[in-house]
């Protein structure tokens, strides 16, 4: 019984074997069988020596059936596995190739990990089928439209305190601006937006949600109801003195894009701040100058428009006359004003009922009427008021009028018709 050989070809293969067959017929020129090839001649004449040496199968790629030269040994893949294991066992397997490259300094791509884990039995870092979603498109400039959220996590995974971490990103390029603060309130959000224009500018709308940060939850006044407006916040009405649009997202889906990037860096830069062995808000914060900007570069993409839309912050110190808390106090008739347990001694001359206290996002406090600071100091408590001294008692003369005093007059006028009706 003959055996019969099999050669397994792929169909860029088939093709060549029906070019050179056609080349060798003399049916083809070589130059016209490199030109559907897209080979030149000098490969087509080698292509026909192996055809005639080897016949059909010479065409079959060589390396087929054997090992490959960029094979990584099993000694080099035990070492990777135990390393891995040791280190980065709850990585994914992207992550994991990035830190085996940048600490150990092993190659390997996140495919080839993956599919070693996958014969490992390791199962959860599977790509999964997501569904089929109809996207919003992206704005076409930057700076036209940023997504903003907090994030409240166990970000150092119990070696420090819980923190919420607040964040930008940019709708055109998916651009991030981050930073750590203890709670999620007015004045880290006041921060974090002067933080944000002093690096990029004034964008020209922000994408929150119904947080009491961003929205009022207040009732609209009498007033507001007759001018047909809304309450704001805080934040809010720092936005629209700078001219910026505050646009309410009233689901986590509508502001999918900062949702999506808190799953990535709460997987990413929680496993980044345990080798970096960051437990403090301050460390962590300093982390992210230098972290952001690599993040950046990897995950960012082209806008549609080059154009940049953010406009110049404030000459001055206009930013932070706006970016504070603005309260409206009153001014006692004893100049004292008092806000949050302390009072205050006005020392300018101002003829005023109320006046508007500031709080700096420095913890700076200034106190303003109609956009003039006035001068003031603390005081520990209200001044007494200081009672006049009782003036002397001085008898008082009785007064004696004129005789031509008018009330002589008609006392004489009276006095004489009396007497003249007496006689008669």
């Amino acid at each position: 019984m003959v055996r019969e050989d099999r050669v397994i070809m792929s169909v860029k293969e088939l093709r060549r074997v029906s070019v050179i067959r056609q080349t060798m017929e003399k049916k083809l020129t070589q130059v016209k069988a490199g030109t559907l090839l897209g080979l030149t001649p000098r490969h087509i004449r080698r292509l026909i020596a192996r055809v005639e040496q080897a016949g059909d199968q010479g065409l079959a790629h060589r390396g087929r059936g054997k090992p490959s030269n960029r094979r990584i040994p099993d000694t080099v893949k035990a070492m990777m596995l135990k390393r891995y294991e040791k280190r980065y066992g709850d990585f994914g397997p992207t992550l994991a190739a990035e830190k085996l490259t940048e600490r150990q300094g092993l190659t390997l791509s996140d495919e080839t990990l993956r599919r070693w884990l996958r014969a490992r039995g390791v199962e959860h870092f599977t790509r999964r089928t997501r569904p089929h979603r109809a996207w919003r498109e992206r704005s076409a400039h930057v700076g036209e439209l940023l997504h903003l959220d907090g994030s409240h996590h166990d970000w150092f995974e119990g070696r420090g305190p819980r923190c919420v971490l607040m964040a930008y990103i940019d709708d055109a390029n998916s651009r991030v601006f981050a930073r750590f603060y203890e709670y999620e309130g007015t004045i880290p959000a006041m921060d974090r937006f002067q933080r944000y224009v002093t690096r990029y500018g004034i964008p020209l709308a922000v994408y929150a949600d119904t947080h009491t940060t961003y929205q009022s939850p207040a009732p609209p006044t009498v007033d507001e109801q007759l001018a047909d407006v809304k309450p704001t916040s805080q934040f809010g009405r720092a936005l629209d003195e700078l001219g910026v649009e505050l646009i309410a997202a009233h689901s986590p889906q509508a502001k999918g894009r900062v949702e999506r990037l808190f799953k990535t860096v709460q997987d990413r830069l929680v496993k980044e701040l345990r080798l970096a062995g960051i437990a403090t808000i301050e460390a962590a914060n300093r982390f992210l100058e230098a972290w952001l900007p690599l993040y950046n570069r990897r995950f960012t993409v082209q806008p549609a428009q080059a154009a940049d839309l953010h406009r110049p912050k404030p000459a001055g110190g206009g930013l932070n006359r706006i970016l504070c808390i603005k309260t409206t106090r009153c001014l006692r008739r004893d100049w004292t004003v008092a806000h949050h347990g302390q009072l205050y001694q006005v020392r300018t001359n101002v003829r005023a009922t109320h006046v508007i206290v500031e709080d700096w996002v420095d913890g700076t406090i200034r106190i303003t009427h109609h956009g003039r600071p006035l001068d003031y100091h603390a005081i520990p408590a209200r001044p007494e008021r200081v009672a006049a001294p009782p003036k002397a008692q001085v008898p008082r003369r009785p007064i004696k009028p004129t005789s031509a005093h008018p009330w002589r007059k008609q006392w004489r006028l009276a006095r004489d018709t009396h007497a003249a009706a007496a006689i008669t």
